[in-house]
């Protein structure tokens, strides 16, 4: 009876620890500046082609960060198949992923490969990824790992 209930209290203590958000790859997801992907909506960059800012009456909680969308529909696009909207290495730039370290974004520097979403530190570095795509998102795959448990994050 004493052993159920140390068990239970440590599973109790365990649930209410703070996991941090988690992406798909193991690593934290950027909220860095506020909502992730800085409040804007991660399926209007498949369905309207650009980034559309998200409003605060449409969010949902994924992996323990708050995501903005432009509409219900989208939200709801979202909640039923959050890996295929959610971007890449937690929402941080995937160049600097490739590179080794976190970066923060610009979400207006995007691109949609093989039906992913892989964010950039700015148009600047977009251009850069953008020679190399492929090449990129291999290094990144890699390194994400190790990158994923990183706490700092570059400016």
């Amino acid at each position: 009876m004493q052993t159920d209930r140390r068990l239970f209290l440590a599973l109790a203590v365990f649930a209410a620890m703070p996991t941090g958000s988690m992406s798909a790859f193991g690593g934290e997801i950027n909220d860095v500046d506020g909502p992730a992907i800085k409040g804007y909506d991660p399926v209007a960059y498949f369905t309207a082609g650009k980034p559309v800012a998200g409003s605060a009456q449409f969010t949902t909680l994924y992996k323990g960060t708050t995501f903005r969308f432009a509409s219900a529909a989208n939200r709801d696009a979202f909640v039923a198949a959050p890996e295929k909207y959610a971007p890449q290495y937690g929402g941080f730039c995937a160049y600097g992923a490739a590179g080794g370290y976190k970066a923060v974004i610009d979400p207006a520097a995007w691109t949609i490969t093989d039906g992913k979403l892989y964010l950039n530190y700015s148009t600047r570095v977009q251009r850069s990824w953008n020679q190399d795509q492929a090449g990129y998102i291999s290094k990144a795959d890699r390194q994400w790992p190790s990158v994923a448990k990183q706490d700092k994050v570059n400016r």
